[in-house]
């Protein structure tokens, strides 16, 4: 099958998707103790519409963050091109595929695929469908939650090794 990646982890990848990633420290950005309670909802941070504009620019995924007990979320809301790798990108799978430094959990416009969204251990590769029927001009919000772990002892810090849209033709 035919692919192509733009790397979401340099500058010209993320020109192509128009796309700006920011971070934040804390299960619930800005609440007090990180928004670490018992019987919590979740954190909307997770959601399309949440407002990350006041989130710090991160201008490299794979540098170091919160050292112990911590959670971070990274988000970037990306547009799909009209091409890649010279080929149209209408009506083809897209995936994102990244590496999180140690936990953590993809969502893709709001939505965890519960199967293939949580990262199954330490620095587990994973691929997360997009879409499956890309139109160029769509508009998606990924969000990654990392989590320094192993959660009774962590050590370490908290990254992303790398973070791609990967572009897969099937016919």
């Amino acid at each position: 099958m035919p692919r192509a990646t733009i790397n979401l982890g340099d500058s010209s990848g993320l020109s192509e998707v128009g796309g700006q990633w920011r971070f934040s420290r804390g299960y619930v950005p800005g609440e007090p103790n990180e928004g670490l309670i018992s019987q919590g909802e979740g954190s909307p941070a997770r959601l399309p519409d949440y407002d990350d504009s006041g989130w710090e620019v991160c201008h490299d995924l794979t540098a170091r963050i919160s050292h112990g007990f911590s959670f971070v979320w990274y988000r970037i809301n990306v547009t799909l091109p009209e091409t890649v790798g010279g080929h149209t990108t209408r009506g083809v799978r897209v995936q994102f595929e990244t590496c999180v430094d140690d936990y953590g959990e993809i969502w893709i416009d709001g939505e965890c695929n519960r199967d293939r969204g949580t990262i199954q251990g330490f620095n587990v590769p994973q691929r997360v469908l997009v879409t499956d029927n890309a139109s160029p001009g769509d508009r998606h919000t990924i969000a990654v939650l990392a989590a320094n772990g192993p959660l009774g002892l962590p050590g370490g810090t908290v990254f992303v090794r790398y973070a791609n849209l990967a572009f897969e033709w099937t016919t």
